[in-house]
């Protein structure tokens, strides 16, 4: 079944998460009504048939799942806005950093299923990794969530307290990965590549690596034991990156992450 869907803050994520509904052909235009205050900036979407209003009671009313797409600090004072309109039909998203789901049944008040969603910045691409975490929420209430997200990228359910741990691994993590691309193309680049050249290579390669584990199934290591021959280049590579903290460094950096905003 196919619900109207409010997306309550069209900022980055609330416009790349509509983007990709529309790409995935997951609901129609119509089906989606998406709020912000500066509504001129959503010109694009309303061209591709998308509602538009700066109103979010109007949105919720005429809703049935809830997308809350604003900024940590906005939250209690957004739900409050429009709490009134929420009823039994709907299910309320939120895709906001650091806000349990505890707070938010504490704002609205009633008894409803609430999800926490932890996507990354390739929701843009419909390549994110979504973690997922609910509270109140029927088996088919859980799929449809699952299955929306599922059309924006992969998706992972986990225990809310893991949430913090999701957002450094999977949302900070593009940034270590980006690092990675980017000394590689460096890397590239003193070997002899040009700039654009190196980057083409070097990112494509991290994608074939990632995809090998996704369709596949193996372990990191099965891959790496087919590229490391004996005496060869790339035992002597991954040796001296060792030799030098590349993975102690990374684990480190995941862990001072984590430590950062369990802490916030």
């Amino acid at each position: 079944m196919i619900k109207k869907i409010a997306i309550i803050g069209g900022g980055n994520l609330g416009t790349a998460i509509a983007d990709g509904l529309l790409k995935s052909k997951f609901c129609r235009p119509a089906d989606i009504t998406i709020t912000k205050r500066n509504i001129a900036t959503l010109k694009n979407l309303k061209e591709k048939g998308v509602n538009i209003t700066l109103d979010n009671c109007e949105a919720v009313s005429k809703s049935e799942l809830v997308i809350l797409a604003v900024k940590p600090y906005q939250v209690s004072d957004v739900i409050n806005l429009f709490k009134k309109e929420l009823t039994s039909k709907h299910v309320l998203v939120s895709v906001v950093t650091g806000v349990l789901i505890a707070e938010m049944a504490e704002t609205i008040q009633k008894k409803m299923p609430i999800f926490r969603a932890m996507p990354n910045t390739a929701i843009a691409i419909r390549e994110s990794i979504t973690c997922l975490s609910f509270a109140n929420a029927s088996a088919g209430q859980i799929n449809y969530v699952k299955k929306l997200f599922s059309a924006l990228g992969k998706v992972a359910m986990i225990d809310e307290k893991l949430m913090e741990a999701a957002t450094v691994l999977g949302a900070c993590g593009t940034a270590y990965a980006m690092r990675y691309i980017r000394a590689n193309i460096q890397g590239g680049i003193e070997i002899g590549f040009d700039a654009a050249t190196a980057s083409l290579i070097a990112a494509q390669t991290v994608k074939g690596a990632a995809e090998l584990l996704l369709q596949k199934g193996t372990h990191p290591e099965q891959e790496i034991d087919k590229v490391t021959t004996p005496k060869g280049c790339t035992i002597a590579g991954l040796n001296e990156m060792e030799h030098w903290g590349f993975s102690s460094s990374l684990i480190k950096g995941i862990s001072v992450s984590y430590q950062k905003i369990a802490k916030n």
